[in-house]
């Protein structure tokens, strides 16, 4: 089963961090990074997709962030 995660951060270390914790999680990029102001917060804010390969069968109660 592929897994699928869009991570979100403002434009900050935190994002990657997030991004580098889900890379050694066994999580792989997929497509390219996204960049864009949040205008409600006055932040840029930065997106990228990872997907991953796991066993199983998919159903919606997976947590795919203890993947």
């Amino acid at each position: 089963m592929k897994l699928y995660r869009f991570l979100s951060e403002d434009d900050t270390s935190a994002f990657c961090h997030k991004v580098t914790a889900a890379l050694n999680k066994g999580w792989e990029l997929h497509g390219s990074p996204t960049y864009s102001f949040d205008a409600s917060k006055g932040v840029m804010r930065c997106g990228q997709a990872v997907t991953k390969d796991v066993p199983g069968d998919y159903h919606p109660d997976i947590k795919l962030g203890e993947q």
